[in-house]
């Protein structure tokens, strides 16, 4: 593990910075990929959501009519436009990260970056653990999203 506390990977879409937060957030079960490697428990996932505000879950959904599931974390900043800022509950259920998503203006759209810290305060192993995961796993995320936004043109 470096020393450092954080992983950061980012991607450019061809929307503002409202739009890109709009579609980050309220349209994330339409561009985040199912499968085995990207739910927690795939079997019972059908649908993925943020619940807006401070204090909303993110939650992978086992069933749309009660909303059970599986909390990733809670959202502790809700800036349209700006930043997502969220607790990370990792899959051993026992350590938490953080996860801010920031959207940046650039010329021709945004850039959204996905910065994923807290890293030192975790036990070594965990630590390295986690980190490779994301290092690999994010921007295959942010891929999907951009990819997403190419493809439903707004």
């Amino acid at each position: 593990m470096s020393s450092t506390d954080s992983v950061t990977t980012s991607v450019e879409v061809a929307v503002d910075p409202v739009t890109a937060f709009e579609v980050f957030t309220e349209e994330i079960d339409a561009w985040y990929q199912r499968g085995p490697y990207s739910w927690k428990n795939p079997e019972r996932a059908v649908a993925i959501r943020f619940e807006p505000g401070v204090g909303g879950r993110w939650i992978e959904v086992w069933d749309k009519e009660t909303g059970e599931g599986y909390d990733f974390g809670r959202v502790k900043a809700w800036e349209p436009g700006k930043r997502l800022l969220l607790d990370y509950l990792l899959h051993d259920g026992g350590h938490v990260t953080e996860v801010e998503i920031r959207f940046q203006p650039i010329e021709g759209g945004t850039r959204v970056v996905l910065e994923h810290r807290g890293w030192d305060a975790l036990p070594p192993a965990v630590a390295a653990a986690g980190v490779a995961n994301v290092q690999k796993g994010e921007p295959v995320l942010l891929a999907w999203f951009a990819d997403y936004i190419e493809k439903e043109p707004r």
